[in-house]
């Protein structure tokens, strides 16, 4: 499994694919899930597959969403928790730094190649590592390799011959693997958005709608005491209330301090409307659903804050749950959300071009998002149109080479997406979801249930209520459905005030098998 997997420019530098962890409680389908990213299959030390209490012989899913690494080489520490700290040490040798302080960025390369859920079957050495890259071709697999990387390999064809390249001979260490890939992550600087433009004097780089939500994220929200620019972060570790503490721990695993107890590391804002997993636990959909978050201590947005252990915001009086970030004006709130998710977002990344472009792995020859309808008509419940449209996909590990089936064992996300009824938006909405099994209705409610269901919408139990739809809205719908076999549709659909119910025309189709 290569770094550049889970870690794409075009998705902000994190995963264009999504799975399920079940998370705390070790149940797939509860609302501790988290959505992270499709790792490996469980192996031995010997590298044969093995049964995966949680996941089977699928592959394994991280337990916490992939963050962007555009902008780690700022950061003294790294990982969501900070594990990844200032001083490397070589890994083979306890009493030799090799960097004394700014080296966070090499500890974090090395952490993932030992892992057994990440890349790594059961008890891998450095040793392996280095053995497999003595004999293995560099990008062999690849294809549409950039030119420049073309270069470099007229120069050698093996790792021997690059690292001699690198650094003089050709010598293999852990060490070495470390400052080649952070040395290559340092050349990954997104700072070519409309915004850098825009305070670099082009008066024009910005849109008047994103200038005003600049505007207003400087001197009407409490975002910038954390998400401080340039970098639209601070590099610090929170607790925003996502989850219990006691679910993660985050740096308290770190520090040991019951200050610490669920803090996590806040990210950078650039290129955040390239993502589709926000904040740690992955099921934040986008900048409009992260707002929802922030909101839900003083407006009904359908989220859930936990508020022991909590942080306070910096340099403010402020507590994370008094947040309300234009809860009742959605013109100013699209503003915000037009210079989050536009304004901070670099073509160069958004396109994958230099310095920002990459080889097409051989891995992505299979896909492991499978979308299963787009652009679907919206309907009313009254049999009217309506100019809403919907479209979806279901979120897999491994598909079978029919792009709707999946197998049983696989821990599947369904993922929705609706362009709201222009008349709808800025309007309170309730959103409902129903998963047809075998010809059998089921409601999905607040609570992840299944709840049988008779088609009498009177009777329609939500899934969430958003306060105020904006222009589009992003939800996770369901959760534990690859441990159901059968053929699934599903409809999905919101009501705003007293207008008809509106959802997706056809249903979404996919077997589990």
């Amino acid at each position: 499994m290569a770094c550049g997997t889970c870690h794409k420019p075009a998705a902000g530098g994190a995963d264009t694919r999504l799975a399920l962890n079940p998370g705390f409680d070790r149940i797939f389908g509860t609302a501790d899930d988290i959505t992270g990213s499709p790792g490996i299959r469980a192996l031995d030390a010997d590298g044969s597959p093995v049964n995966d209490p949680l996941f089977g012989h699928t592959p394994q899913v991280t337990g916490r969403a992939t963050p962007s690494f555009l902008t780690a080489m700022f950061a003294d520490r790294l990982f969501w928790d900070g594990r990844a700290e200032d001083e490397f040490v070589d890994p083979l040798d306890a009493s030799t730094v090799v960097i004394a302080t700014g080296g966070a960025l090499e500890n974090q390369a090395l952490g993932p190649l030992l892992s057994s859920v990440e890349m790594a079957q059961a008890g891998r050495t450095w040793q392996d590592v280095v053995d497999k890259l003595a004999d293995v071709t560099p990008l062999a697999l690849a294809s549409n390799i950039p030119a420049d990387m073309q270069d470099a390999l007229q120069g050698g064809s093996t790792y021997p011959q690059l690292f001699a390249a690198a650094f003089a001979d050709g010598e293999i260490t852990p060490a070495r693997i470390a400052m080649a890939i952070a040395t290559y992550e340092r050349t990954l600087v997104p700072n070519d958005t409309p915004w850098d433009q825009f305070v670099a004097g082009d008066a024009n780089a910005m849109t008047s709608d994103q200038i005003a939500g600049w505007d207003l994220f400087r001197t009407q929200t409490p975002c910038g005491n954390c998400h401080r620019p340039p970098l639209f972060s601070d590099n610090n570790f929170r607790n925003i209330g996502l989850r219990p503490s006691a679910e993660d721990l985050g740096e308290f695993e770190v520090t040991g301090r019951n200050n610490d107890r669920g803090d996590f590391k806040t990210p950078s804002l650039r290129n955040v409307g390239l993502r589709r997993a926000l904040m740690h636990v992955g099921w934040i959909t986008d900048v409009s659903d992260a707002i929802d978050f922030y909101n839900a201590g003083t407006n009904a947005t359908g989220h859930v804050q936990f508020t022991d252990d909590q942080s306070g915001i910096p340099n403010s009086n402020l507590e994370i749950n008094e947040i309300n970030v234009f809860g009742d004006d959605p013109v100013r709130r699209g503003q915000l959300i037009d210079f989050l998710v536009n304004g901070l977002t670099d073509a160069r990344v958004a396109q994958e071009r230099f310095p920002f472009d990459r080889p097409t792995l051989a891995n992505e020859e299979v896909a492991v998002s499978s979308p299963v309808a787009t652009t679907i008509a919206g309907i009313n419940s009254d049999g009217t149109p309506t100019a809403a449209v919907f479209s979806g996909a279901v979120v897999g590990a491994t598909p079978t080479a029919e792009t709707e089936s999946f197998f049983a064992s696989e821990a599947l996300a369904l993922n929705a997406r609706i362009e709201v009824d222009p008349v709808d938006v800025g309007q309170q909405a309730d959103v409902f979801c129903v998963i047809v099994r075998n010809g059998r209705y089921f409601a999905l409610t607040a609570d992840g249930i299944y709840q049988p269901w008779n088609g009498d919408t009177a009777t329609l139990p939500r899934l969430k209520s958003i306060a105020m739809l904006g222009l589009v809205e992003n939800f996770a719908i369901a959760g534990g459905i690859g441990q159901m076999r059968g053929e699934f549709e599903v409809f999905f659909g919101y009501q705003s005030g007293s207008t008809a119910l509106r959802y997706n025309s056809e249903p979404l189709r996919f077997i589990v098998e």
